[in-house]
């Protein structure tokens, strides 16, 4: 009876062990035919716990499907390769934003073909590191990233001043550019609320620099180019800024 009874558990047991391999190939075939079910295992695994998917439904376009997240909508392929994530185009494998890598690749310029004499310059340490940098008087977060500056080692830094923000901007501005010591000033004048007590009529490049800006689609301040080119659009904290210049400072 004993026997018997041995015989029978194991005999249950590799049912159920057959049972739950039947099931997980059930499983793989499922995904592997169904769509849904791939687009919705590439999303798990992408968001990694983080969050979850509530939803997936096809769209009207071919091959597409829609993912809901909560009320975020994202869009992926039917292989469960890449999506649409708030317009951009994500790598779900990779986590590369395939759309801003593209951006950041038209935005980048040739730095040496900056021209420089109508910027102002200012050397801390070695100067080893470069960045070319428009701001415009009256713009707060230039006044920020100003005052990052001012700890950061190893850097030449380029200022092309621009007024482009408030009617005073260009006063300001002038009276900066007509300073003896033009860094100083502008230093002064971001940091500490200085305006230069000259009277600002002395010749200065801002038409130039204008025009420069135009040519580059600098249309907001800040705007920085590190020395290989690429574009910083507006403030970052000063980690992000300093690994940004680090990283973008090598040959």
């Amino acid at each position: 009876m004993k026997l018997l009874s041995t015989l029978a558990r194991v005999g249950g047991l590799r049912t159920a062990m057959a049972a739950l391999a039947l099931s997980a190939a059930t499983l793989a075939v499922a995904q592997a035919t169904d769509p849904a079910a791939t687009v919705r295992g590439a999303v798990d695994t992408w968001l990694k716990g983080r969050y979850k998917v509530d939803e997936v439904r096809k769209t009207p376009v071919a091959g597409i499907w829609e993912v809901r997240i909560g009320s975020d909508l994202l869009y992926v392929d039917e292989k469960g390769q890449h999506a649409f994530i708030e317009g951009n185009l994500v790598d779900l494998k990779s986590n590369r934003n395939l759309t801003r890598e593209r951006t950041d690749e038209l935005l980048t310029i040739d730095f040496k073909e900056l021209p420089l004499d109508l910027a102002f310059k200012q050397v801390v340490g070695n100067g080893k590191r470069v960045i070319a940098i428009f701001e415009d008087p009256n713009c707060g977060y230039c006044k920020r990233m100003r005052k990052d500056l001012v700890n950061v080692k190893d850097v030449t830094i380029y200022t092309y001043v621009i007024a482009i923000l408030s009617p005073d901007s260009e006063v300001k501005a002038k009276k900066a550019l007509c300073a003896e010591d033009k860094a100083r000033a502008w230093n002064d004048m971001m940091l500490g609320g200085k305006v230069p007590g000259n009277n600002g009529t002395c010749d200065t490049q801002l038409a130039k620099i204008r025009e420069l800006a135009e040519k580059l689609g600098v249309s907001a301040t800040p705007t920085a180019f590190f020395s290989n080119g690429k574009r910083l659009q507006g403030y970052v904290p000063p980690a992000q800024f300093e690994k940004m210049l680090e990283d973008n400072s090598k040959s």
